[in-house]
């Protein structure tokens, strides 16, 4: 179980970084969007390549980031009955949807397309628009975000499991949102604020009034 826990850790950190980082696709597609509507306002131009750009960045942030909405609960969860029910009943829940329904879909899909996606990179195929892009870039994105969320779905299945065990963590609990540059400017700010309350302390007994004598 140890070894399967390390194994949970390290993809929670691959996801997280995934994740961490596929924000920037987002903002890169905003920033390609307004470029593209000042230049087609100003300039009356544009250009199909701009548009797909965009829906590639969109697929990549969306897919790739699965995982790490998996990791941090984030799925929309269509539920009535499960959080009135038991931790342990939840937690069962989750193992046998992460074990009987996401492992077989990913793995399904993984096998879907990757066969499309070896064709599509042997053809070069391009976009039917006319100034459109190649194709695979995007297809890419599909193994590998459906690849990172069978990953996450085998880690929280371990969380689980470990959980039943009395080996882990409550798996159902929100992970934490501090990053690691919030959590040392928090421990910075404790270590400065700690010497200015002991000295604090320290002034106030010497100014305190002696207690009055008992008579």
């Amino acid at each position: 179980m140890q070894a399967l826990l390390s194994f949970s850790r390290a993809v929670d950190r691959l996801n997280a970084v995934v994740g961490r980082y596929a924000i920037w696709l987002i903002l890169g597609a905003t920033v390609i969007s307004a470029v593209n509507a000042t230049v087609r306002k100003l300039f009356n131009y544009s250009s199909n390549a701009y548009l797909e750009v965009q829906w590639y960045l969109f697929a990549w942030s969306f897919l790739i980031a699965a995982g790490y909405t998996l990791l941090d609960g984030e799925h929309v969860r269509i539920d009535v009955l499960n959080h009135r029910l038991p931790k342990r009943v939840r937690v069962w829940i989750d193992v046998v949807g992460y074990a009987l329904f996401l492992t077989p879909l990913c793995l399904v899909m993984l096998y879907l397309c990757m066969p499309l996606l070896i064709e599509k990179i042997r053809s070069g195929e391009l976009s039917p628009n006319p100034g459109g892009l190649l194709r695979w870039p995007v297809w890419v994105a599909i193994p590998l975000g459906f690849g990172l969320l069978l990953l996450q779905g085998w880690s929280q299945l371990i969380k689980c499991i470990a959980f039943l065990r009395g080996q882990g963590p409550d798996p159902t609990e929100p992970r934490s949102k501090k990053t690691a540059e919030q959590e040392l400017a928090e421990s910075l700010r404790q270590q400065q604020m700690a010497p200015a309350s002991g000295s604090g302390s320290a002034c106030g007994a010497a100014v305190a009034p002696n207690p009055p004598l008992a008579h």
